[in-house]
């Protein structure tokens, strides 16, 4: 084992934290667009949009995020009756610096997998300048060897494009590498389609019925480096 790879958001930061931050969002949008509606409802509305667009999205040709997560809005928009900021994609970044929320055992867990002399990179359906700012806002960017996006690659996962671009970037052959996510269909099957271990993190245990797509599944990140540490003794 050479390589450990991570998704980000879901995997690196808290769903319940990007929940806080989409909220946000929304209530900033209404804010500027004075529009007395109720947040909540506009943000669950907006939700259900982004992930029907992203699951049509899925393993084909990639779009910018900003491209996909604009025209969400711009439909829920439409239907609550308020304008869509021309700084949308300014808002969204400045909300997703101030309160992502990484998962407690994060930092220790990536630090931990660096002093095994581990390259440690990133594979993320996201744009480049989202994944640097947040990084960076979080205060782990330089912790990472190599950061993989569906913009450079070109794809979505579970396309073995973002796979196979980050495998390069290490220098790595894929049964040397392994990946973290907690998306089972996109994660696990992606990277195990290029030949790389999978691990799903599931905090919740709310996958269970997907587990099988999975070489492993942890309830915490930290429980990666003891596989980590089984495989390089194998």
């Amino acid at each position: 084992m050479k390589a450990v790879f991570f998704d980000f958001v879901g995997t690196l930061i808290t769903k319940d934290g990007e929940n806080v931050t989409h909220l946000n969002i929304i209530r900033e949008v209404l804010r500027r667009a004075n529009a007395e509606l109720n947040a909540e409802e506009v943000w669950r509305a907006y939700e259900e949009e982004s992930s029907r667009l992203f699951s049509e999205l899925a393993g084909k040709e990639a779009r910018k995020i900003r491209e996909v997560d604009t025209e969400a809005l711009r439909r829920v928009a439409e239907r609550y009756g308020f304008s869509v900021p021309k700084d949308f994609w300014n808002i969204s970044l400045e909300m997703h610096a101030r309160y992502g929320e990484l998962f407690p055992d994060a930092v220790e867990t990536i630090e931990a997998l660096k002093a095994l002399g581990l390259h440690v990179g990133i594979i993320t359906d996201s744009d480049n300048d989202y994944i640097e700012s947040h990084l960076k806002a979080l205060g782990i960017y330089d912790l990472f060897d190599s950061i993989t996006t569906s913009e450079e690659a070109g794809y979505f996962k579970p396309h073995p494009r973002p796979f196979q671009l980050a495998l390069e970037k290490a220098g790595v052959k894929p049964e040397e590498a392994l990946y973290v996510g907690d998306n089972p269909k996109k994660d696990c099957v992606g990277a195990k389609n290029v030949g790389m271990t999978s691990v799903l993190l599931d905090p919740k245990t709310e996958k269970r019925e997907l587990w099988g797509n999975c070489d492993f599944v942890v309830s915490k990140l930290g429980d990666v480096v003891e596989i980590v540490k089984g495989l390089m003794e194998k």
